[in-house]
């Protein structure tokens, strides 16, 4: 199944197997001590204990089932070993009756409560997964295979997002990470990727596209500050691979970092890029080699009044080897950490995958950033793995 196609699941009930040998065995318990203590006290009394444990755990039904069984073995114990008078009694009987009753209603309220909290996280999962591309994504100039994992806690998602654009100028590919989590987020991260899917096609250079997702994240904190809400900033990097002239992303100042600037020699292609605030990607060589991209640190989408005016967002040049892989990130890989607050080690950890195929990669890489974690993420998880079309 692809793991976009996952939602997130109520939590589980105990089985009913285990909830049947667990009553049996703690009555069994309870009636072998009251026997065994040989004096009037009806520690008996205390099965009932087992409906409340049952009602923070298990179904409706299950917290139903166990209150019937304890009410039956308080009456027929009480058949058996009578107390005092007849008012004792009647006085046990209505005593459980009541408490079972309790519980049971406890445990309805938690389980609605349960399932709405579910329906929410679903409804919002897949809100955003409607969003975002499903992966992978062939296009003319690359091969983009990827995972998203949204982080599932309470009721909140986060704001990871990516999207891939076949245009005129080339195939443009954007990964980002909004500040914050829940909808508000979520609505941030729809109008970068309004933004985007208009603007890939509309502008031929890079930095025109860049400058068109903060213009919406200006329009969108606008709008927030009207409606009471939080303004929020997005880290972003826009990528572009082939263009029909070889120029349309030129910059003026001709940056090139130290990997290489030259488009199609050989067998490699070019690769532009502009970072706002976003992770560098990684670099695989064929070889096995790992090698961090070299971007400029940029400003955030929403920061721009920071930088200085009229200073345009520098493209980076770098070469894609034909057998080599792009690896983008989110900081729910890189911030991944281990018992002592380490952080994972990502150029390690993908030195370690360099014999992975493209499209296994980024599952390879969630699981053993997971297992560093020990299975608990603090953020979404986005890894997608760019390489040039075959």
């Amino acid at each position: 199944m692809d793991r976009n196609d996952q939602q997130p699941a109520a939590p589980r009930a105990p089985a009913n197997r285990t909830v049947v040998l667990g009553v049996l065995a703690a009555t069994a318990a309870v009636l072998l001590v009251q026997a065994a203590s040989g004096t009037s006290s009806r520690l008996v009394l205390l099965l009932v204990f087992l409906p409340a444990l049952m009602a923070g755990l298990g179904t409706i039904a299950q917290t139903v089932a166990v209150s019937v069984w304890v009410t039956a073995v308080v009456v027929l114990h009480s058949l058996v070993v009578p107390p005092g008078d007849l008012p004792a009694r009647l006085g046990t009987l209505v005593g459980v009756v009541a408490a079972e009753a309790a519980v049971i209603g406890l445990c309805a309220r938690r389980v609605r409560r349960e399932r709405q909290l579910s329906r929410m996280r679903q409804s919002a999962v897949a809100l955003q997964r409607q969003l975002l591309r499903p992966l992978p994504v062939t296009t003319s100039d690359v091969r983009l295979d990827g995972l998203y994992r949204p982080v599932e806690e309470d009721a909140m998602v986060g704001g990871d997002l990516y999207d891939v654009a076949e245009t005129p100028h080339g195939t443009r590919v954007l990964v980002g990470d909004v500040q914050g989590k829940g909808l508000p987020a979520i609505g941030t991260g729809f109008a970068v990727l309004s933004a985007f899917r208009e603007a890939a096609f509309r502008e031929a250079r890079l930095p025109a596209v860049a400058d068109a997702l903060e213009a919406a994240v200006e329009r969108h904190n606008a709008y927030a500050v009207q409606s009471g809400e939080q303004e929020r900033f997005v880290t972003a990097t826009v990528l572009c691979v082939g263009s029909p002239d070889g120029n349309g992303d030129g910059n003026a100042d001709g940056n090139a970092d130290g990997i290489g600037s030259r488009a199609r020699e050989g067998s490699a292609t070019e690769v532009r890029a502009v970072n706002c605030g976003h992770l560098s990607p990684y670099l695989l060589h064929p070889d096995g080699r790992v090698e961090p991209v070299p971007l400029d640190a940029g400003i955030p989408l929403g920061l721009a009044a920071l930088a200085a005016p009229g200073e345009p967002r520098p493209v980076r040049r770098f070469a894609l080897p034909g057998d080599g892989v792009l690896v983008l990130l989110t900081d729910g890989i890189t911030e991944a950490q281990d018992n002592s607050g380490t952080f994972y080690p990502v150029e390690q950890g993908l030195a370690d995958l360099a014999a992975t195929p493209a499209d296994a990669l980024p599952e390879a890489l969630d699981r053993r950033a997971r297992r560093w974690s020990g299975g608990h993420s603090r953020d979404d998880v986005t890894v997608l793995a760019l390489r040039p079309a075959p």
